[in-house]
């Protein structure tokens, strides 16, 4: 057998990014772009399969950075204008519009292997080195500094070793770094999920003609499931999964095993998704593509104590992962390789100590992380507690009225609240932050009452009142931010905040700009 030549890797880098997945693609990307030397390591062969196929509108705006906005655009992914969601099985589905200020603004249901690949060959493009099926096996350290790395190569079993001065870990569940060597992964037991999920062909679509049509469409189960129907329209079909409290899902599996039902994955999610009844009535015609393939995944949250050290940064699934609601994941793994980046290019400038530079990627990715992981977590405690979906308005005042000033006026505060502070703002959240209304019907009312921070006790009739005040708890974190991205990149942490300057990508201290002369 003939072994086929593989180019050598190189000895020398000035950053090694550990995986070629959004994260480290996007992070080689804004390195490269600014002309630093960029290997990029990746333990399999692109195109490959990966789960997270809906994406935020805030993904076109981070692809606008690096210049592949239009090649996403021209790919043929199907448009995301938006995203539905039926918490309450009593009440009517509530909408977020990506698109009703800009008709531009939507996002897309990617197939990963096709977009991690644009995003991977953009980074190679722009100067990056990139190694396919080349696994780093071992990562050197002096003292709390990594400073080397050993990889083999899939393929020929060669074996090389790599110095560098920054290292970017984007290994995704793996957690090279948090995993093997800082051992602070934290699993998150409020979100003990299990997922599973397979693809169909056929199936009807939320809003069938209407502008609407074929949005995301997100439904809580009947009964005491605790758990979200999840529908994904792709080009190439639908993608349709279940998230289930694991106990819960175990115990419904053991009972249809003992009544001899079918209690294989097959069988246990059929009959999940018979307890979401929009979403079964979208699957009456339809037919999976492969019933032999049901896809399931568990302990799959998690966080780490830190993200970021002398002359390191952890990006992405590396670091964290909440769960498959809110669609969060490629935007948390890109929105950190763009914070990890700029640190690394003024750290590396001399703009700031690395030290600085440490605790800005560190703030930024705990605050992205805690932001979504209070929403999150609010939505399972509402889905929870169906019958208790209003709290009165003294106590609700008393738990909202501390985060007003100090999640508004100052998002870098959001990363330091208390666990008695997060238990306030879930309890709040899930109470008031779900009430389900339509794009109009909010523009409407901001028409007659003006800024829902202000005016939510205005209106005279409850169910205004109660749209009002969850456009203000929505604000309240940000919810709607991530449909674009300047809030991510103006908000200051630690003192600093991202400098978006082509050639020039940095941080910048609050009171003082470098400058590409400074």
């Amino acid at each position: 057998m003939v072994v086929p030549r593989i180019k050598p890797v190189p000895t020398l880098a000035t950053v090694l990014v550990i995986g070629g997945g959004p994260g480290g693609s996007y992070t080689a990307s804004v390195l490269a772009r600014e002309g630093l030397d960029v290997l990029v390591l990746e333990a399999d062969k692109f195109p490959r399969y990966h789960v997270g196929e809906s994406q935020l509108a805030s993904l076109r705006h981070f692809l606008r950075l690096i210049d592949l906005e239009t090649e996403f655009e021209e790919h043929g992914f199907t448009k995301k204008l938006g995203a539905a969601f039926k918490l309450n099985p009593f009440k009517r589905e509530g909408y977020t519009d990506f698109v009703a200020e800009d008709i531009n603004n939507y996002s897309w249901n990617t197939l990963r292997s096709e977009a991690d690949e644009l995003m991977l060959r953009h980074a190679e493009k722009l100067g990056a080195k990139v190694f396919e099926e080349t696994r780093v096996t071992e990562i050197e350290w002096d003292g709390a500094r990594p400073i080397a790395a050993t990889w083999r190569n899939q393929i020929n079993r060669q074996t090389g070793r790599v110095k560098f001065d920054y290292l970017v870990d984007a290994s995704g569940r793996a957690g090279v770094c948090s995993v093997q060597y800082l051992k602070n992964r934290h699993y998150n037991p409020e979100f003990k999920n299990v997922a599973f999920w397979t693809y169909w062909r056929g199936c009807g679509e939320y809003q069938p003609g209407t502008p609407r049509a074929g949005s995301p469409y997100f439904e809580v189960l009947n009964g005491r499931s605790i758990g979200v129907g999840m529908v994904y329209p792709l080009h190439i079909g639908t993608s349709i999964g279940i998230v289930m409290k694991q106990d819960i899902s175990d115990a419904k599996r053991a009972i249809a095993k003992q009544a001899d039902l079918d209690s294989s994955l097959y069988g246990h999610y059929m009959r999940s998704l018979s307890c979401a009844v929009n979403v079964n009535a979208m699957i009456v015609d339809a037919s999976i593509i492969d019933s032999n393939d049901i896809r399931t995944a568990s302990d799959y949250s998690y966080h780490s104590e830190s993200y970021a050290g002398p002359h390191y940064r952890i990006v992405g699934d590396a670091g964290a992962f909440i769960d498959p609601y809110l669609s969060s994941g490629v935007h948390l793994a890109i929105s950190s390789g763009l914070s990890a980046a700029a640190s690394i290019c003024s750290s590396l400038r001399g703009e700031c100590e690395e030290t600085i530079a440490v605790r800005f990627h560190n703030g930024k990715v705990e605050t992205s992380y805690t932001r979504f992981m209070l929403i999150i977590k609010s939505v399972y405690e509402h889905i929870r507690s169906q019958e208790a979906t209003t709290l009165s308005d003294d106590r609700g005042m008393a738990l909202i009225r501390p985060f007003f000033s100090l999640v508004q006026g100052n998002i870098d505060m959001l990363k330091d609240l208390s666990e008695d502070d997060k238990k306030g703002l879930v309890d709040f959240y899930s109470h008031h932050g779900f009430e389900p209304s339509t794009p109009e019907e909010r523009h409407s009312l901001l028409g007659q009452f003006g800024d829902p921070m202000k005016s939510f006790n205005s209106p005279n009739d409850v169910r205004s009142k109660a749209i009002l005040k969850s456009m203000a708890v929505r604000r309240l974190l940000s919810v709607d931010e991530t449909n674009n991205i300047d809030s991510y990149i103006n908000n200051v942490v630690d003192g600093f905040k991202l400098r978006m300057e082509l050639g020039n990508v940095g941080i910048d201290s609050c009171t003082t700009s470098p400058t590409r002369d400074s």
